[in-house]
């Protein structure tokens, strides 16, 4: 009743909108909308009607019914909430914690549902669930109950056998899985005690703690480097060789190509062409040619391998593609998306052989300007192929064949790359460890892969033939309705994440502008300038990548926010990327004139294509991970310098500089005071000394043990306590009693 006397002395006029309004609020306990959002949602159209609903919102807010968040954001204030006794249900996909308890993500809500360890029920890391919530409480997270596991995350599971008599279990590698897998002795398929081993789940009986499970393959002893690469792969759900029928297919295909073929092509094979790749390197996807026109102008080709015309759709090879979604590249190999023969042989692009390729060629000015385009395909003989670090030489000033060519090529990238960030393309930095290993796998030592201006070269070109292919198909001329395409995209960094990485800058001494969107890539560029070299610069990097959105692959064009492009695809990498093969098909289709695809299909292709690629980066990053725990596991007791890379309630997360190992030095470590975490100033303190701990700080630590299985490192500061920076019963001491 008091809501309703307050929305008349707001003079809000009696109106039904006011009571859906709240209805669709408190359908949505946890999500925020503005009035456009609302209006959408309730069917409102006219713009009277919309503005009432603004009214509405202003005066539910000043009653105190919602709460408004930022910039016309309202939220229904939980404090009414649990008078209501609501009881809602969500779906979403499990973050399980080694300890048992979780968290929920779900596309209805804003935040995530905390669940405690005995409401988790049958479900796991990755599943796909159904949550009753339960009433919001005051000053409390929203928490709730998994009630059903809709969908599992994955089909198998990777660890250690421990047999116990009649019977064993599978200890997860996983620290996300807190619980063993039941084996029978019946079901060890050989495997013996200590070894690793994948294995299935075949049921979880409704009042058994543990799931039942049988071993399906065994991958051999731990701490062999074959065995743990291979573990990595199979805790992810990749495959770890490809399907008879797919090699036998591969097999078949002609290494020759045909005259015919030829004579339905443009011909490159008389214009100087090159690859520029990593030396280890031999899946060569992309070339580029370069050849001077008659009144002074560029021709640029960007030669993509056309794995469209060996890849036939619904084919062995395809269908298998499909499912990998992408090449993998663990620390020691790379798991290619299609087999040998045509990722290393009949599609790379290698030296003095002819190849087919789906083309861009820009004809430019010595500024860069392009004058006109063209696509389509080619056949092409690469003169030369380039390990980055030999054309890096030559624009260095060095000696190399094709100099000029080379020195041509990084002009026309360079101003490239200057428009691009004019714009307002973001330069996002990140550092890559490498490892040196021995014969048997096991790294000696570590180094940070650079970006030079060779890699960058290459990227330019890339960025630019993607750029141009979307365009061709994503613009729309007058009345024309979009062809359905697929499109890199990559949102708009979201505003709460962005607000925080602002305020923790602020408290570092950095400042942002965020009032645009070309004022704040310009504050990006500017940032990294700033922090080039200094203590805090990966770590501030690696927050700035985890402040903004994820790109990912959609049939619905929002453009590319970091890239500052309107239209963007991926078009250079068929060998290892299958939504650039369906990119090729698709190109090839409209400009043969067909009609658009079946958007709903090619959404779900791109959703698979997301999904598959972030599984990868996850492997890639879980095999450094390995290698890091591998190479300090012989360095116990020995002493590094590091930096400060994260604070918690648990301890000091350490990154070593050169190997960038993470580990954590724990609280219980430090014995000269009672630490606690301060965690909006990004800190740990000591309640009576006063000594802190903060991110970015360097600091000295020797590795106390290493866990190979569940890659993880345990430091302890190597150094005595600090003098206290002030006695016990200073007036400064006392706020922190």
């Amino acid at each position: 009743m008091a809501k309703k006397k307050n929305l008349k002395t707001n003079t809000m006029p009696a109106s039904p909108i006011v009571n859906l309004v709240e209805a669709l609020f408190i359908a949505n306990p946890l999500k925020a909308f503005n009035f456009r959002q609302i209006s959408k949602m309730l069917g409102i159209t006219d713009k009277v009607s919309k503005e009432l609903v603004s009214k509405v919102l202003e005066t539910m807010a000043r009653s105190g019914t919602i709460l408004e968040l930022n910039r016309g954001k309202f939220k229904y204030n939980p404090d009414l909430l649990a008078d209501k006794l609501i009881q809602a249900s969500i779906t979403g996909i499990v973050d399980m914690k080694q300890t048992g308890k979780a968290y929920v993500s779900s596309a209805d809500l804003d935040e995530d549902v905390f669940i405690a360890a005995g409401n988790t029920g049958h479900a796991l890391h990755g599943d796909k669930v159904k949550v009753h919530l339960f009433p919001m409480r005051k000053g409390r997270k929203t928490e709730g109950q998994i009630v059903e596991v809709l969908e599992r995350g994955r089909k198998q599971f990777v660890g250690t056998v421990q047999l116990s008599g009649k019977f064993a279990f599978l200890v997860p590698d996983d620290v996300n899985m807190p619980i063993d897998i039941f084996i029978p002795k019946e079901s060890l398929n050989k495997a013996t005690n200590g070894q690793k081993a994948i294995a299935r789940i075949t049921e979880w009986p409704e009042r058994s703690k543990n799931p039942f499970g049988e071993i399906t393959q065994v991958l051999g002893e731990p701490g062999d480097n074959n065995v743990e690469m291979n573990s990595i792969l199979a805790s992810f759900d990749f495959p770890l060789q490809f399907k008879p029928e797919t090699l036998k297919e591969a097999e078949k295909i002609p290494v020759v190509i045909s005259e015919k073929e030829i004579a339905k092509r443009r011909d490159f094979r008389s214009v100087w062409t090159c690859t520029i790749d990593p030396p280890d390197a031999k899946d060569f996807d992309d070339a580029l040619s370069l050849k001077k026109l008659e009144n002074g102008d560029w021709e640029v080709g960007v030669h993509i391998a056309d794995v469209s015309y060996y890849v036939q759709p619904d084919s062995a090879l395809d269908k298998e593609a499909y499912d990998r979604g992408t090449s993998i590249y663990l620390v020691d190999r790379t798991i290619p998306m299609l087999p040998e023969k045509l990722s290393n042989m009949v599609c790379s692009l290698r030296p003095d052989e002819d190849k087919l390729c789906f083309s861009a060629v820009f004809v430019m000015n010595e500024q860069a300007h392009i004058s006109s385009e063209w696509f389509g395909k080619t056949i092409i003989r690469s003169n030369r192929r380039y390990a980055y670090e030999e054309a890096q030489a030559m624009i260095d000033g060095g000696d190399g064949d094709f100099k000029d060519e080379i020195l041509v090529l990084n002009g026309l990238a360079t101003k490239l790359r200057e428009e691009r960030f004019k714009k307002g393309a973001i330069a996002f930095h990140s550092q890559e460890v490498k490892f040196i290993l021995d014969e048997k796998g096991k790294p000696v030592d570590t180094y940070i892969k650079e970006q030079k201006e060779a890699n960058m070269l290459i990227e330019d070109f890339m960025l630019l033939a993607n750029k141009k292919v979307a365009e061709k198909i994503g613009k729309k001329a007058g009345e024309q309705k979009a062809k359905t395409f697929v499109y890199r995209i990559h949102d708009e960094p979201n505003q709460e994440k962005l607000m925080k990485f602002v305020e923790f800058l602020s408290k570092l001494g950095y400042k942002m502008n965020i009032g645009s969107r070309k004022g704040l890539a310009s504050s990006f560029n500017h940032l990294f300038d700033q922090i080039a070299g200094k203590g805090e610069e990966n770590m501030i990097e690696s927050i700035a990548i985890r402040t903004m959105a994820k790109a990912i692959y959609s049939t619905v064009n929002i453009g590319h926010y970091g890239l500052a492009f309107q239209h963007y695809t991926h078009f250079t990498s068929p060998i290892r990327r299958y939504p650039d093969l369906m990119v090729h098909r698709l190109l090839e289709w409209y400009m043969e004139g067909r009609g658009s695809v079946n958007k709903d299909e090619y959404e779900e292709y791109c959703m698979h294509s997301s999904e598959m690629e972030k599984k990868a980066v996850e492997a890639e990053r879980a095999s450094v991970k390995y290698k890091q725990a591998e190479f300090l596991a012989d360095k116990i007791g020995q002493s590094f310098d590091g930096l400060i890379s994260g604070v918690s309630k648990w301890g000091i997360f350490v990154e070593l500089e050169g190997s960038k190992c993470e580990g954590m030095v724990s609280l219980k470590y430090l014995d000269d005071d009672f630490y606690y975490l301060d965690d909006e100033n990004y800190r740990v303190i000591g309640q009576h000394y006063g000594r802190e701990f903060k991110l970015g700080d360097k600091v000295k630590v020797k590795v106390l043990q290493v866990d190979l299985q569940k890659k993880q490192m345990d430091f302890v500061l190597d150094a005595e306590p600090v003098e206290p920076m002030f006695r016990p019963n200073s007036k400064r001491n006392r706020k922190f009693k």
